[in-house]
């Protein structure tokens, strides 16, 4: 079974190449298609403080897919972990996810802080972080995961 996927929209603006790490001050515009969506489609969403964004890393290709273990970011000082106990955009359906704070809705823009996705990478949607669907309970991860984050907001 497959499924098509169309965006909702794309990014505008922040970076225009997919570094690793400092994302938190990256400011950018997800523009929503006009000719799919009025302002209807965000009303209320600047009541809330974050957003999850989900998106597509459209310029990882074929051939950069992987779906076995590796060394993330190829640091051979930590282990090597299967694709799906990491985060990396060389996933099998290169879907990325990210928690961001909503600086402003205007119109059909959302305007974000903190979103690792460069100008025009597709949107394919966008959800309110509410807190009845954050983690129930204390949150583990080995201490590589910590290490790979402590420079990336």
């Amino acid at each position: 079974m497959t499924f098509a996927l169309e965006p909702i929209g794309h990014v505008s603006g922040g970076r225009t190449e997919a570094i690793d790490d400092d994302w938190a001050a990256s400011r950018v515009r997800i523009q929503l298609d006009p000719a799919r969506f009025t302002p209807d489609s965000l009303l209320g969403l600047a009541d809330f403080s974050h957003a999850e964004v989900i998106f597509v890393f459209d310029r990882v290709t074929d051939e950069e897919i992987t779906t076995t273990a590796r060394h993330p970011r190829g640091r051979t000082d930590w282990p090597k972990v299967g694709i799906f106990a990491q985060r990396g955009k060389n996933r099998p359906n290169r879907l990325g996810v990210t928690v961001c704070s909503i600086v402003a809705v205007e119109g059909l823009d959302l305007v974000v802080e903190g979103l690792d996705a460069i100008d025009g990478t597709p949107v394919v949607d966008i959800k309110p972080v509410m807190q009845g669907f954050l983690p129930r309970g204390e949150v583990r991860e080995p201490a590589w995961a910590a290490e790979i984050m402590a420079a990336y907001w």
